[in-house]
């Protein structure tokens, strides 16, 4: 077991490279056939793109490494840019409200999540689907089914904003890589997670407490969507309660394309980064190329079939 899950780390580590140069490739092509694609503005929305996707992804790599699955992601985002947009009226909350509103409400849609797995032995893929209905309900209840408007200057510059040129989402982004980088691999709870993804009765044997590790991965994905949603909301400048659908899709995908097995062990930051700008490289291209949105779905599912079967393939070998 120890070796295969060396080798499929080893198989991930390469598989970067490869993600390096489709990147570039499609770069090469895209710019070719759109000059408009290396215009500043286009790239300036292209990482903003890139940051929402890249934050969601980070947060379900938790959850992917220890061998489960979060299927509410896109809800949670609804459910906590509704949130966080009530706390953000001007001159009514400081600009702290709103965010801690928005991570606290996502972290505890997490903690829900990861008990009821863990304490009540239900497969995530049911709780998270439940948690996905219940989220996107919850939003339209909090928001009256209508969208939460009139939101503070102070945190629109959330998601729209620059800091010396550079987009605020990206500079959020770059943080929760960094610090997900660091937990993952340099501290103890991270390691954890990798030990109960590559062989749960072997991490229980070695006295690791699984379902507290396991309910961690599943509070910091929550609290990282959190933070995707509230960011959502100061970008488009109101609380959407049917915001986020298909969003759990695009972060599982660019986990996996990033070399996240879905059998858990196996995963990391930077190869979930590559994968969220894969993604979001393409979905920029299909839109420059005036693709139908109908056929750009069919892209994106084929592009998560593919990644699917290259995961399994790998496991394989």
């Amino acid at each position: 077991m120890e070796k295969a899950s060396r080798n499929r780390a080893v198989r991930a580590r390469l598989g970067r490279f490869g993600l390096v140069l489709a990147v570039a490739a499609t770069g090469a092509v895209l710019a070719a056939a759109r000059p408009g694609f290396l215009t500043v503005p286009n790239l300036v929305n292209l990482v903003r793109q890139i940051s929402m996707n890249g934050i969601l992804a980070i947060g379900v790599t938790y959850v992917l490494v220890t061998g489960g699955v979060d299927l509410s992601l896109g809800s949670v985002v609804a459910l906590t840019g509704v949130v966080a947009a009530c706390f953000a009226h001007p001159g009514q909350y400081p600009l702290a409200a709103p965010v801690l509103a928005g991570l606290a409400t996502g972290a505890a849609c997490g903690v829900l999540n990861g008990l009821v797995i863990t304490r009540g032995k239900v497969a995530p893929f049911i709780v998270t689907l439940g948690m996905m209905t219940v989220a996107r309900g919850l939003a339209l209840v909090v928001s009256g089914g209508k969208p939460v408007s009139n939101l503070s200057p102070g945190f629109t510059r959330l998601g729209s904003g620059d800091l010396a040129g550079v987009p605020v989402l990206t500079l959020i982004l770059a943080a929760v890589a960094l610090v997900s980088y660091v937990f993952l691999n340099h501290l103890r709870p991270g390691r954890y997670i990798y030990a109960v993804g590559g062989n749960e009765e072997a991490a229980r044997a070695s006295g690791i407490r699984v379902g507290t590790i396991k309910t961690l991965a599943y509070t910091i994905c929550g609290a990282l969507a959190g933070l995707a949603g509230l960011a959502l909301a100061a970008r488009i400048t109101t609380g959407q309660p049917n915001a986020g659908v298909g969003y759990e899709l695009d972060a599982i995908a660019a986990a996996v394309i990033g070399g996240t097995s879905l059998s858990g062990g196996v995963g990391g930051v930077g190869g979930t980064l590559l994968g969220a700008l894969l993604m979001g490289v393409i979905n920029n291209g299909l839109d420059l190329l005036n693709v139908s949105s109908y056929y750009q779905q069919i892209v994106k599912g084929l592009i998560i079939v593919t990644a699917v079967l290259l995961d399994r393939s790998g496991e394989r070998a």
